[in-house]
């Protein structure tokens, strides 16, 4: 069956267009029973007890035609910093109509602040979400006045009708009288299209984004915040499978796996999976209504240490950091941030890298089809397992540290098919492991050491039904994790240890008339629960649910 029918992107507009819609209700807030608005179970950030001063980026900006908001920022004068955090707060709408989701950038000068995409409206109701942000390891970029620049790519060609408005602050908060400011970036370099920003493409795993810099000549500490947002063709690379199979199974090739690769000056320095965000317009719009999947609105980078590296940055010359997407396809819109931490007793640093036994990925494809001239049944695996350590040391005023970055990062994709004249079912799990053992050594200092354990499972279920009367039902279960667990080590004592997981469930029937197009829906349901809790005693607890696309339940201690 054309596969235009079982990923909706293409379609979409026929949904709205045939106006058979579940009633969708006005919201008058964030958690209204009955409401069909858009909603997330996501926690606020967390903000000191002090009162910000308020810098207001832009203010209903309108998006239409691919245009993009640009908007001059001023420091605080009445905050002159150093801040307890810097967060960004912004709120995005749409008219009710007919609208694709849109990816959504902002950026001060070519720094990335905000990365995300947008919820799709409907004939009658049109969407409203919050989003913030903790930029406070970014605060070196804020005490420079600098112009600043929001991308929402949005259009009203075509029949397309709704126009996504936004605004947006930045909120700058006094240290708290006798407390330090946090440590922050003393420098953040953008990997980024240009002086305003803007992200880069990348078609094939051959394509890099590359930033080359003069560096601070007293480095102790490095880090690269890296987003990897699939595309066009890679938007649902989760379903795809190896190219030979690709034509039979109606699917993407390049296999189901996708992973970014850190280099610096061409040796390899770390690793970034890729999270598989879905779209409120993937596979089955009424899916996300009105509770988008796990980051889908605003989207956590991965940060991957580059410490080890922090000696080789330091020798004043230039250095080249790039990073490119295994497999891509076409394609992968991409920026990272290098965040670097300075010497505050010396102006210069010295090292070297004493370890790395990082290569390239080298998956393993595993296909069990049993193709017959009217069917298709079978498997198609795809892993990918290896451990490395990059260790390097850097000569500061404090002494001699060593950074051993020791991880694991492990993947699979398993689909299973089953396919006839009458039905097509693609099932899909697959999981995303990444362990990291960070230990920092220092001559008479006892040894840290940095424990996370990122797990990322997805499980997506298609199944294409065609009917008698010539209609098809698409039924499709969805359920992503997005889960963090760390801990801090001392001489063998835990000091610090937090969880997070973020899980996201829905299940749809799209039922989609002989042409294909959309004509309504049935037994949508859906769910999300945020859970956190760290060994200071901070704890967030957030359950909604929806059922025919209302919100109809959420827990006490969901934030309002």
């Amino acid at each position: 069956m054309p596969r235009t029918a079982r990923l909706a992107r293409n379609i979409f507009p026929l949904l709205l267009l045939a106006a058979v819609l579940v009633p969708f209700a006005s919201a008058s807030g964030p958690y209204v029973i009955g409401s069909a608005n858009t909603v997330s179970a996501d926690p606020n950030v967390t903000r000191p007890s002090t009162t910000p001063c308020v810098v207001q980026l832009f203010s209903d900006a309108s998006f239409y035609d691919f245009n993009v908001e640009n908007f001059t920022y001023t420091p605080p004068s009445a905050c002159p910093g150093p801040w307890a955090a810097v967060v960004l707060e912004a709120d995005i709408n749409l008219n009710a109509g007919i609208q694709y989701d849109r990816t959504a950038n902002f950026w001060l000068g070519p720094v990335n602040i905000y990365f995300g995409t947008t919820a799709e409206p409907s004939p009658s109701e049109g969407p409203s979400w919050h989003i913030e942000n903790d930029l406070t390891d970014y605060s070196s970029i804020f005490y420079t006045a600098q112009s600043g620049q929001a991308d929402i790519g949005n259009t009203l060609c075509c029949g397309l009708t709704s126009t996504i408005y936004a605004s947006a602050s930045l909120e700058f908060y006094p240290v708290p009288a006798g407390e330090s400011a946090p440590v922050s970036a003393n420098v953040v370099l953008p990997l980024s299209a240009g002086p305003s920003g803007g992200t880069v493409a990348l078609g094939s795993g051959s394509s890099t984004l590359s930033g080359t810099f003069p560096m601070p000549t007293n480095v102790q500490a490095a880090y690269l915040d890296v987003y990897a947002q699939s595309q066009n063709a890679d938007e649902f690379w989760y379903t795809c499978v190896p190219n030979d199979v690709s034509g039979e199974l109606e699917s993407c090739g390049n296999t189901g796996f996708r992973e970014t690769e850190i280099t610096i000056d061409g040796q390899p320095a770390g690793v970034a999976p890729v999270f598989p965000w879905i779209y409120t317009g993937g596979i089955d719009p009424y899916l996300w209504f009105p509770i988008p999947g796990v980051q889908t609105l605003n989207f956590t980078p991965y940060r991957v240490n580059l410490t080890p590296f922090a000696g080789l940055l330091s020798n004043g010359q230039e250095h080249t950091v790039s990073l490119s997407v295994y497999n891509a396809d076409n394609y992968f819109s991409a920026t990272a941030s290098l965040l670097l931490y300075t010497d505050p007793g010396g102006a210069q640093t010295s090292g070297a890298i004493t370890v790395n036994t990082l290569t390239g990925p080298s998956p393993v494809v595993t296909e069990n089809l049993n193709v017959q001239p009217t069917s298709i049944t079978g498997t198609v695996d795809v892993t990918s397992k290896r451990s490395f350590v990059i260790s390097g040391y850097v000569n500061t005023s404090h002494g001699k540290v060593t950074t051993k970055v020791s991880q694991t990062a492990n993947f699979f994709n398993d689909q299973t098919f089953d396919i006839t004249g009458t039905k097509y079912v693609q099932d899909i799990y697959q999981n995303t492991t990444l362990t990291s053992n960070t230990t920092v050594s220092q001559t008479g200092v006892p040894s840290v050491v940095y424990y996370q354990d990122y797990t990322w499972p997805l499980t997506v279920n298609i199944s294409d039904v065609f009917l008698a009367n010539g209609n098809i039902n698409q039924t499709t279960t969805a359920k992503q994790t997005y889960d963090l667990n760390t801990s801090t080590t001392q001489s063998g004592k835990v000091t610090y240890a937090s969880s997070l997981t973020n899980t996201g469930q829905h299940t749809d029937t799209l039922e989609l008339n002989s042409s294909f197009e959309i004509i309504g829906n049935t037994g949508e349901s859906s769910g999300q629960q945020y859970n956190y809790y760290d060994s200071t005693g901070a704890a967030y607890d957030c359950a909604i649910s929806a059922v025919a696309n209302l919100l109809t339940a959420f827990s006490p201690g969901c934030a309002q």
